[in-house]
């Protein structure tokens, strides 16, 4: 019926019979359409209208809410362009309301709610909307029921009834009138500039207005000082003046990455992983004994020194089958599935005649080959995948040629995830969590997590939420909340 009185509405306003209600005339708009925001200096954005929302949203990041004259309002910064996170438009609005909203994806979330006037072809009229973070979204605005009342009317199989726009020259207005940026100074202390995570990082930093700098591990040097500790670099270029360091350390490089990253708390730089949490995440054993202090649900998982003990550890998760894993192997790698106790036995015994140390853990059959990676930025999931192992592999890590895919994740599942999180005192980790039959359980948890999967399969942009935590933070040093 709607579909039909859009049709007929349409009809009449191409053949200038436009109806008329008590609020003027109907729009007939398409599913998707051009807009303009101009009060918050927003010309031309391109929205989606669904009377299936009730409140119109608005994509924002660096949300920040202040009062002025004793009513509150809200800065914030938006990429007014779909797909191009190069320009960048700051924006402030009135706030009218703190809204809980629950998202398509079952997300329930607090939004600032601000009302600014709309211009939809030549009418104009105030709406409200909610802010939040549409980068994993099709469009940068939402334009609900609430907006629409007894003005508008959708005719679902068309587009830009209100006419076209030029990309081109939008991008040229917005480039006009964008504030220039103070940016901080952030270093990337990683390995490989050419790893997607890195390279992705770097590009959300610099759109943003930052000086990202990137800074290979094993070229970096300390000068350890009472007076004046010092990290130099290369040939000996001294870094100084740093505001923030994001470290991606790779396994091999733990114990030295973890010592320069030390040094650049001891200057005074903000580390978003801090060097004991970091520690602490790659050192297995210890990271299962602070979950299980934090009272986390886990595999059941033994640990010992001698041989001796073997068949009691073997009793103690449970039997065959089991999982023996290397305290020191990472994606997947020294890590075994034994499917009877004297296969069990034999791998047991065969580690610790080379003094390797192993973790001996329950094997979640029920899982089948199926694990859930929780991205957890600040205490909060920002975005979760399932992973499935390859045919005949029981890992589900993809750099073993795992498959990944959406998932909606439960209450629970969030929850542990970012109790865990919490648990090794991390900003950003990756959550690997099995579902079993006893509930969800955390099999690992990441400080490096890998940004590849998590973005290409949520759509999301994970790089510019971890600069946007470091922005967050120096923001609330400037206002006293911080030190």
């Amino acid at each position: 019926m709607v579909y039909l009185l859009a049709i007929l509405y349409r009809n009449l306003y191409e053949s200038g019979d436009i109806l008329r209600g008590s609020m003027g005339e109907k729009i007939v708009i398409g599913k998707e359409e051009w807009c303009g925001l101009n009060k918050l200096g927003l010309p031309a954005i391109k929205a989606r209208g669904d009377s299936g929302a009730r409140t119109s949203s608005l994509h924002a990041f660096n949300i920040h809410p202040y009062e002025e004259n004793g009513r509150k309002y809200v800065s914030f910064d938006i990429h007014p362009l779909q797909d191009n996170r190069k320009v960048i438009q700051s924006c402030r609005g009135l706030v009218v309301d703190r809204r809980e909203v629950k998202s398509s994806s079952g997300e329930v979330e607090q939004r600032h709610v601000i009302k600014t006037p709309l211009t939809l072809g030549e009418q104009t009229w105030d709406i409200e909307i909610t802010l939040t973070n549409r980068d994993s979204m099709g469009y940068r605005m939402l334009l609900g029921r609430e907006a629409m009342k007894e003005r508008i009317l959708i005719d679902p199989e068309a587009s830009f009834c209100r006419g076209t726009r030029n990309t081109e020259e939008i991008e040229k207005n917005y480039r006009k009138v964008m504030p220039k940026r103070e940016g901080l100074r952030i270093l990337l202390l990683a390995s490989n500039p050419k790893l997607y995570s890195n390279k992705r990082i770097m590009e959300a930093g610099e759109e943003r207005g930052h000086d990202m700098r990137f800074i290979n591990i094993q070229h970096g040097y300390m000068n350890i000082s009472s007076s004046q500790p010092e990290v130099h670099y290369r040939g000996g270029e001294w870094l100084k003046d740093i505001d923030a360091v994001i470290p991606r350390i790779r396994p091999s490089m733990t114990y030295y990455g973890c010592a320069l990253t030390r040094q650049f708390e001891a200057m005074g730089a903000y580390c978003l992983n801090h060097s004991d949490s970091i520690s602490r995440s790659r050192d297995k054993l210890r990271s299962l004994q602070l979950l299980s202090d934090s009272r986390i649900a886990m595999p059941t998982t033994a640990f010992a020194n001698s041989p001796v003990d073997t068949k009691e550890i073997i009793k103690m998760v449970g039997g065959a089958p089991l999982v023996i894993k290397l305290l020191e192997g990472t994606q997947g790698k020294g890590v075994v599935l034994a499917e009877t106790s004297k296969a069990a036995e034999s791998v047991i015994n065969a580690f610790k005649s080379l003094h390797a140390n192993i973790l001996v853990q329950e094997f979640i059959k029920e899982a089948q080959g199926k694990d859930i990676r929780c991205f957890v930025i600040d205490g909060k999931v920002v975005g979760s995948i399932q992973r499935e192992a390859a045919a005949g592999d029981f890992r589900a890590n993809l750099h073993l040629g795992g498959k990944a895919s959406p998932v909606r994740i439960t209450a629970q599942e969030r929850k542990i995830a970012i109790t865990a999180t919490k648990a090794i005192g991390l900003k950003v980790a990756g959550v690997d969590l099995i579902r079993s039959k006893d509930g969800p359980k955390v099999l690992e948890i990441n400080s490096s997590p890998g940004l590849e999967g998590i973005e290409d399969i949520t759509g999301k942009d994970v790089a510019g939420q971890m600069i946007e935590s470091i922005e967050k933070r120096f923001r609330r040093v400037r206002e006293g909340q911080e030190t």
